[in-house]
């Protein structure tokens, strides 16, 4: 499982500081950037392209200090447009649906699973005026609420063993498989993320480790191996760190 590191971003009346969130992101993605250049069986070089991408990410939010966090996520999409990397387009889509998303708001660590869902590119995430939130976000909220609780990973009411329900649950609610809900997630979807838990644990991985791989390949980057890995890496670490400020 990729390792990743945890740096607590500023909160303040602004919301969390997200080009210290993001910079955190590339920490860990540089920490990886090997074992994601191996992943890649293509150009061998996806490591390399999501360290560059997200530090465009967080250059340019933080030279956008004082302009509204839906404004910062518009102008890092802007920026990745013009990269001529596949995974740089995949993500400037998934800002810009962020930036739709947080208009006229301040991203706050309640919100994180929101901000995840978005880069992820769930396609629930561009529809803010939705009512009913979708089976990933759902995840997403609980993983975010389990990790702000959570004082020892292996007791039995653990944020994995609720988490893994909430799974399971959402696969009975899902429609036939083969048919697709308002969220983008079919049954298809849902029993691959449960096999991705499972696939996760057996290898060592931690509850949250676990659950963020399974969420991350019910998502449309589960749908390349490398790009899956990278997202994990991605989403790993903005759980760990707004989880860590949903502690205070």
């Amino acid at each position: 499982m990729p390792k990743t590191t945890t740096r607590k971003p500023a909160r303040g009346s602004a919301g969390i500081d997200l080009a210290k969130l993001f910079g955190t992101v590339v920490t860990n993605l540089a920490d990886n950037r090997e074992v994601l250049n191996q992943a890649d069986a293509y150009n061998h070089d996806h490591g390399d392209n999501m360290v560059q991408i997200f530090q465009t990410v967080a250059n340019v939010i933080g030279k956008s200090k004082g302009v509204d966090q839906a404004s910062q996520l518009r102008s890092a999409s802007d920026a990745l447009r013009k990269s001529k990397s596949g995974s740089a387009q995949v993500y400037a889509e998934n800002l810009s649906r962020a930036s739709q998303q947080f208009q006229g708001q301040t991203i706050t660590p309640d919100k994180g699973g929101q901000l995840l869902q978005a880069l992820l590119g769930s396609t629930g995430a561009a529809t803010p005026s939705r009512q009913a939130p979708s089976a990933g976000e759902d995840l997403l909220g609980s993983l975010l609420g389990g990790m702000g609780g959570q004082s020892t990973q292996g007791q039995a009411t653990s944020a994995g063993g609720d988490l893994l329900g909430s799974l399971l649950g959402g696969l009975g609610g899902q429609p036939a498989q083969g048919s697709t809900g308002s969220d983008g997630l079919d049954l298809g979807d849902l029993l691959n993320a449960g096999m991705a838990y499972m696939n996760a644990k057996q290898q060592g991985s931690g509850n949250v480790e676990a659950l963020v791989s399974a969420v991350v390949s019910a998502s449309p980057l589960g749908q390349s191996s490398h790009r899956a890995q990278s997202g994990a890496v991605v989403a790993n670490t903005i759980m760990q760190v707004l989880g860590g400020l949903a502690k205070k």
